[in-house]
């Protein structure tokens, strides 16, 4: 069972960087991108494989050591439970970002390998990405009111 939530974790994950990196411009991306829930699938996933162990989970991390943590990642429970870790977090922080350079106008090209950073090592995708929008003034996002200022 563990293998295949391991290989479930990004296949759930991946349809959502398709539309972000291949679709960024169409209005059924935004729309479902829009949605902090398309982290969901991950989080179900996560859970699955981390409360039947919280016995094992909740020692290595609320007191963490080095040779605990690796004790706790040698196994496969704990390797795939870290990667759909990685996963929802890496497609949280990917969808802010996408959100983020569609307000700002960053171009759909500029973004592609960005998110491609993202996704294979996140921390990396996310700090290129919070040195790139610097160059991209956030634009007013319009209601129903008309244009409004930002502070």
């Amino acid at each position: 069972m563990t293998g295949a939530l391991f290989t479930l974790t990004f296949a759930v994950a991946a349809p959502f960087w398709a539309l972000m990196i291949l679709l960024p411009n169409r209005p059924v991306t935004a729309r479902i991108i829009g949605s902090p829930l398309i982290v969901a699938p991950v989080l179900v996933i996560y859970a699955a494989l981390v409360l039947p162990a919280l016995g094992t989970v909740l020692p290595a991390v609320t007191s963490p050591t080095l040779d605990g943590v690796r004790d706790l990642l040698g196994t496969p429970d704990g390797a795939a439970a870290a990667w759909a870790h990685l996963v929802g977090f890496d497609l949280f922080a990917g969808r802010w970002a996408w959100l983020d350079s569609r307000q700002r106008g960053v171009p759909a090209l500029v973004m592609a390998p960005v998110l491609l950073l993202t996704i294979l090592l996140g921390p990396v995708g996310l700090g290129g990405y919070l040195a790139l929008r610097t160059r991209w003034v956030r634009q007013p996002v319009p209601t129903a009111a008309g244009p409004q200022r930002l502070p």
